[in-house]
């Protein structure tokens, strides 16, 4: 089930979860409060798991 959290980067509205509900939780949520942040910029400048324990 997917959840509301709020954006490391905007602090606005953006959604964790399976990813199956995420327009359940976008109707729950006014539109300007929305997240509108790239998720891949994101998720790029952090580094995985395995290069977090490998050292990498």
């Amino acid at each position: 089930m997917c959840y509301p959290v709020k954006c490391p980067t905007c602090n606005k509205t953006t959604w964790a979860g399976c990813g199956q509900h995420v327009d359940q939780v976008k109707a729950s949520v006014p539109a300007n409060q929305w997240c509108t942040c790239d998720k891949s910029a994101d998720t790029a400048s952090k580094p995985g798991l395995f290069s977090g324990l490998f050292n990498r």
